[in-house]
């Protein structure tokens, strides 16, 4: 980690609340990949990652100078709504289904999370 008053290379300070690039690589929608790296890992083409990003499917972030940036779960994403286009799926119905699978997903982890909270509270409550 930077010292006290050393930046980080995009210019903030360690207290801006901030960690290092190097301590973000776990985090699964730390936006490391450019567009052709993510498209090499996806086996598509830029063009296809846009029109991902026109369908609403995923939104990259953007770097300083405005080049797309996309985490490794917008990727799992890109891949997904791939194959079901590769199947024969249009892109906006391959797009609606991917996104109603994520949320379906994020769903099943938010009650895991509140069953093993409430499974805490109830054991510990004896």
């Amino acid at each position: 980690m930077p010292s006290e008053g050393q930046p980080y290379a995009d210019g903030r300070r360690p207290d801006q609340d901030r960690l290092p690039v190097a301590d973000r690589l776990d985090d699964d929608h730390f936006p490391a990949y450019t567009m052709g790296r993510a498209a090499e890992l996806v086996g598509a083409t830029p063009a296809f990652l846009r029109a991902l990003g026109e369908a609403r499917l995923i939104t990259p972030t953007r770097s300083g100078g405005g080049h797309r940036r996309y985490s490794r779960h917008q990727l799992r994403l890109a891949a997904r709504a791939r194959e079901l286009v590769d199947q024969g799926t249009p892109v906006d119905a391959a797009c609606r289904i991917v996104s109603l699978e994520d949320q379906l997903e994020q769903a099943a982890h938010a009650n895991e999370e509140l069953r093993r909270r409430g499974a805490g509270a109830v054991h510990g409550s004896r």
